[in-house]
């Protein structure tokens, strides 16, 4: 009933999964990808050179040898604890959903032997990002998966992206399905740094790499219908009226150690122009309130928006700001527990928008610790983003960059942000970018501060699924609109 490919250079001499399935009376062939050092010798094993099941080379010739009807792909870095029934159970499924791939829960066990469950989330048509986390065992239909490279072309001749591509392509002709249940188990292979790990995709080291995963999230987004070409639409002509050129938006909620000098590096901005702090707090516990009321009476430039609503997230607050009376021509992007680079930054991203080709401008910014110096991967400046295809290329990767400007008319004519406090900036920039222009800026202008107080430190693998599947949602929900745009 199944063929079973791995690559075994990933599971670093862990070879009971191999035993394990080898014992199975449901595993006609299992397919070793390896590095080309002496193997054991297993019943039921046929080996292929190479290093990775995402090539292309390498998973064209896994799918000539699969002959049965259905293809199991392990592509996990441990060994695989299979439970009992976990093989027909999800066969089971498969024969039951129609589904092109099929995947499920499963358990961890931490270097310190604590086992905890391991969620994924569920496939929807905005989970086309390359980092999409299906866990390492998936089960694929051969049939599907050979009538969606009929339908959509072959594999292509790819070093990193085959996989992805795969699984693109069968998501157009059979449902990718999700199975909550618990059922195989792994151990947690201690990975670099949560920071390298989060940035990996702007890496220049790893350009080849994203290169080829926009290629192939380009030629998806062609398919679906919700490719936008690079033209834009011309910026509509600001009748409105502002009591100042820009408006430094900081939204915040009990960051009474930070908030002092994220006001301070907006007030420190040097400018031909005026411009005012507009400081939403929402209903801060602690002494945050007092500390920026000290600030706007003694500067007038700094206002305090208190919201009147008490179920606002930042998103909402960024909307106290930006449809208050008090907003300037344009709204920038200034975060609680962070700076501005230095004293040109509010300048340098004024000028970009006024002259008027962008509805936004996008800076870059550099990690730092709480005490200011540079932590990896240091830089952070989108270079993966181009004017051709960025647009395009957004619904791939997780995020626009920082700091964020907008035109302020431009924003609220496009619903302003979402009330969320995950995403909202996402949402925003991905919805501008359907019409105009973004500029990008990829001179540090901003200090981005980690420390244990940040919204994102420490999440549970619930808040981080669980935050996925909103991105997703965006996704879908933007892939649906661009997909009515161009059909129109």
């Amino acid at each position: 009933m199944i063929t079973v490919a791995l690559c075994r250079s990933d599971y670093r001499g862990a070879d009971q999964t191999i035993e394990l399935l080898s014992a199975s009376p449901l595993v006609a062939r299992i397919l070793v990808v390896h590095d080309g050092n002496p193997l054991p010798v297993w019943p039921k094993c046929q080996l292929i050179r190479g290093d990775t099941l995402a090539a292309g080379w390498i998973l064209e010739a896994v799918l000539k040898k699969s002959r049965t009807r259905y293809l199991l792909m392990i592509t996990g870095g441990a060994d695989i604890d299979l439970g009992p029934r976990t093989l027909a159970r999800l066969l089971d499924v498969m024969g039951t959903t129609g589904a092109g791939m099929l995947y499920s829960d499963y358990e961890e066990t931490t270097p310190d032997g604590a086992r905890k469950e391991r969620p994924v989330n569920d496939y929807q048509l905005g989970s086309i990002r390359d980092d999409f986390h299906f866990g390492p065992v998936q089960l694929f239909s051969t049939r599907a998966v050979r009538q969606a490279l009929a339908d959509s072309g072959p594999l292509p001749v790819l070093k990193y992206a085959a996989l992805y591509d795969l699984r693109l392509k069968l998501s157009l002709r059979a449902p990718i399905v999700r199975l909550p249940e618990r059922l195989y188990g792994t151990s947690v292979i201690p990975e670099k740094g949560k920071g390298e790990k989060h940035f990996a995709y702007v890496d220049p080291r790893n350009l080849a790499y994203q290169q080829e995963m926009e290629m192939v999230a380009s030629e998806h987004l062609r398919r679906l219908g919700a490719w936008l070409a690079p033209s834009s639409r011309r910026l509509p002509a600001d009748g409105g009226s502002y009591p100042v050129a820009a408006s430094v938006v900081i939204p915040v909620r009990n960051r009474e150690k930070t908030i002092a000098d994220a006001v301070r590096s907006a007030l420190a901005q040097e400018t031909d122009f005026a411009f005012n702090v507009l400081v939403v707090d929402n209903h801060s516990t602690d002494a945050t309130a007092s500390v920026v009321s000290e600030r706007a009476h003694n500067y007038p430039p700094v206002r305090l928006l208190v919201p009147e609503r008490r179920d606002l997230g930042i998103g909402g607050c960024w909307n106290e700001a930006v449809y208050s009376t008090h907003c300037g021509k344009y709204a920038v992007q200034l975060d609680s527990d962070d700076l501005y680079g230095g004293p040109k930054t509010l300048q340098q991203i004024v000028a970009m928008l006024g002259r008027g080709r962008c509805a936004a401008v996008i800076g870059s910014y550099s990690l730092v610790d709480g005490k200011g110096a540079e932590i990896p991967p240091g830089l952070v400046d989108h270079r993966e983003w181009t004017d051709g295809n960025g647009r395009n290329n957004a619904l791939r990767v997780n995020g626009f960059g920082a700091p964020r400007a907008f035109r302020t008319d431009i924003l609220r004519r496009s619903g302003g942000f979402p009330n969320v406090s995950y995403g909202e900036d996402y949402a925003a920039c991905l919805r501008i970018s359907r019409d105009y222009r973004i500029g990008r800026i990829y001179d540090s202008l901003y200090l981005c501060r980690r420390w244990e107080g940040n919204t994102d430190a420490a999440l549970s693998v619930e808040r981080i699924n669980g935050n996925d599947a909103y991105k997703d949602r965006l996704r879908s929900l933007e892939i649906m609109a661009r997909q009515k745009m161009t059909a129109s």
